[in-house]
């Protein structure tokens, strides 16, 4: 996902990585970031033996030492407190490996094996102090298979996450992100005008696509069904989140790169990439 965002943020890319940080100085992605003339740096968090205000602290330094503006988490496995979490408010996203609400924390895709699902996929969300809870951005979803294993559906979501996130990054770095009674709204009309329900006929289509829910399930349980993955059509809310309370809006797959201000980013990650 680092390295997807790196790639995507060329010359009409409305953000400039400024920053890739690590928590480990074996992290591989370091070596990718400065193979491209984007700045690193380390802060080992296990010299901090369970001090989280003075790691972060320390990360803090780095991050207004590059003028970063905007952090995005790309495999960052930590926790990060309330505190911090509240300084970056609206300005610190992620990207989670699933269709939250369903399936928060880890071993989202062997979960979601169990549990039977016919549709999983990522999830980019802004961060808030509950791990996996802030509003959505965006999701990609992807069917589930009957053979499917759980090293072949984490590949078929990671070829999602590596569209969708450069693609939310760019709507947040452009300024067409707001939250309305906690929710996270995408302003501009081109995107609606750019929706295809065809290209779901397309396994990866590269039209822009913003629907409902409801459309979403509809149209992909149609497209699979009349290419056989699948012997059944429709896909309901219940086959993806059993105890989901209610529906949401904004289920994107593919777009369009936007255009604004340039703004600073800076790119989080572990020691995988993700």
């Amino acid at each position: 996902n680092m390295a997807a965002i790196l790639q995507a943020a060329g010359a009409d890319y409305p953000a400039e990585p400024v920053l890739v940080l690590s928590n480990r100085a074996d992290a591989a992605g370091l070596g990718i970031a400065a193979a491209r003339g984007v700045p690193t740096a380390v802060v080992e968090s296990r010299a901090f033996k369970g001090d989280r205000a003075g790691f972060e602290a320390a990360m803090e330094a780095e991050l207004v030492r590059h003028g970063v503006e905007i952090i995005a988490l790309a495999g960052f496995m930590r926790v990060l407190t309330a505190e911090f979490v509240r300084r970056w408010e609206g300005r610190l996203i992620n990207i989670h490996p699933s269709l939250l609400p369903a399936f928060p924390g880890l071993d989202t895709h062997a979960r979601a094996l169990a549990a039977g699902v016919r549709l999983h996929g990522c999830t980019v969300h802004l961060v808030t102090a509950g791990v996996d809870e802030g509003p959505i951005i965006a999701q990609a979803a992807v069917p589930v298979l009957p053979n499917d294993t759980e090293a072949s559906l984490a590949a078929r979501v990671l070829a999602e996450e590596h569209q969708l996130y450069p693609a939310a990054l760019s709507w947040l770095a452009a300024g067409r992100v707001r939250l309305e009674a906690g929710r996270a709204v995408i302003t501009g009309a081109e995107y609606a005008a750019e929706y295809e329900p065809e290209s779901l006929l397309n396994p990866l289509p590269r039209a822009a696509l913003l629907s409902t829910q409801k459309d979403i399930c509809r149209d992909l349980g149609k497209a699979m069904a009349e290419k056989e993955h699948y012997d059944f059509v429709e896909v309901t809310s219940a086959d993806i989140l059993a105890d989901r309370r209610g529906g949401w809006e904004g289920f994107t797959r593919f777009v369009t790169w936007g255009t604004g201000a340039t703004v600073l980013v800076l790119v989080l990650m572990a020691i995988f990439l993700v």
